[in-house]
């Protein structure tokens, strides 16, 4: 990759923080974005602005064809079908439309059993809790090996009889990436269905929905270069097809009358109300560029500095890190502690000493982080537009950071 042309798309990387251009390692809570998809919003405000389906006047034509284009344009990025392609505002809530629609649906009952692994988001967490105070339904999570992996031993005992298997498809705290093939066969063996939480999947590396198999899979767009507010869940269609939807009103009905309503064709039947059209403008553009660099590009360049960041990391005894340590095995991410100071105190200090931007606190995976420190961790988390020369300043800064507050 021409990392040096590349980086004049993300002005942001010119930013300074009290004197010194920004370095930016927080891209596993939201990439940065291009100036390309900036524009492309910026063209939907300017020149087409106008709500989708219905309208016959040119704009809302215009950019009724475009957010069209999009769905198709997602469709063929993950290898899924247009009608599978539903647009929501982020995994969370591609999620909890999983969630509501198997509830609406009357899919569960008491004592059915859902497994979840330790590695997962709140996202992946907090709807299935709702749903056992709801309707009493069991949630078990698979715990993990020494090496941060997913216990395939214990996996196996509790995917017995479930009704649904929902696991991350790659960690945004200790970086794991579990075989999801392994699990997804043993998970459709016991009969249950299979949900994928792919935000940290999607940005990174190739996907295929249809070899996947998953059910469902839902991914934020604000992770890999488009808005935020836009993601998708998808889902096989026979299922969409099947499930209720969990979000009624306008644009998601085909016919309404005071005694009932029917559902529009998929996807725009999990879609209701007006949608983030000037993001759909963006994820055009976001995929694009991504397509590009090339994923098989991202996910080496990525491995590169996730190694050389471990590699300098355990140089320094004051740090503990929290990963498999293997770059086969885990994402581009590099979740750490230290002995001397707080996770928050490093990341401020980073910041308004170099200029350095980390994450610290449980990164919207408390069970987990809280298990490892109770007072949370700091992760350092890469993208395509990073560099070497930053991963040596991060660490040179990390360093003085703890010589002098630590």
């Amino acid at each position: 990759m021409d990392l040096a042309s590349t980086r004049k798309d993300f002005p942001i990387l010119n930013k300074k923080i009290e004197g010194k251009i920004v370095t930016y390692f927080d891209n596993a809570a939201t990439s940065l974005k291009p100036i390309q998809v900036v524009d492309a919003e910026k063209k939907y405000y300017e020149t087409e602005c106008a709500n989708v389906h219905r309208g016959l006047h040119l704009l809302s034509e215009s950019a009724s064809r475009v957010y069209e284009q999009s769905h198709e344009v997602v469709a063929k990025f993950v290898g899924a079908k247009k009608e599978e392609v539903c647009f929501v505002k982020n995994t969370t809530e591609g999620l909890n439309l999983v969630m509501y629609s198997l509830l609406n649906s009357n899919y569960f009952k008491k004592g059915d059993k859902i497994v979840i692994s330790a590695l997962e988001h709140h996202s992946n967490i907090v709807p299935w809790q709702y749903l056992s105070k709801k309707i009493g339904t069991k949630l078990e999570f698979v715990e993990l090996t020494d090496n941060f992996e997913i216990d395939m031993n214990d996996f196996e005992k509790k995917v017995e009889g479930a009704k649904l298997v929902s696991f991350s498809g790659a960690s945004n705290t200790v970086a794991t990436i579990p075989d999801i093939r392994a699990i997804e066969k043993k998970a459709h063996k016991e009969g249950a269905l299979f949900c994928v939480d792919g935000a940290q999947m999607v940005p990174h590396k190739k996907i295929n929905f249809r070899e996947m198999n998953a059910d469902f899979f839902a991914f934020s767009g604000h992770k890999m270069l488009a808005p935020t507010g836009t993601g998708a869940l998808v889902a096989k269609k026979e299922l969409l097809q099947k499930l209720e939807p969990f979000l009624f009103g306008g644009d998601m009905i085909m016919e309404v009358k005071r005694e009932s309503s029917s559902w529009n064709e998929l996807p725009y039947k999990y879609e209701a109300g007006t949608p983030n059209i000037a993001g759909a403008y963006g994820m055009i553009e976001a995929i694009k560029y991504l397509e590009k660099i090339g994923l098989n590009n991202i996910e080496k360049h990525e491995q590169v500095l996730t190694k050389q960041t471990l590699d300098l990391l355990h140089e320094m005894k004051e740090i503990e890190v929290f990963c498999p340590k293997d770059v086969k095995k885990q994402g581009g991410i590099v979740l750490f502690g230290s002995k001397k100071m707080s996770s928050h105190d490093i990341a401020m200090a980073l910041s308004e000493n170099e200029g350095v931007c980390i994450r610290s606190g449980m990164h919207c995976a408390e069970p987990l982080v809280s298990s490892l420190n109770k007072d949370g961790l700091a992760r350092a988390s890469f993208y395509f537009y990073n560099t070497s020369e930053e991963v040596e300043k991060f660490v040179k800064a990390l360093k003085e950071v703890i010589s002098i507050f630590g």
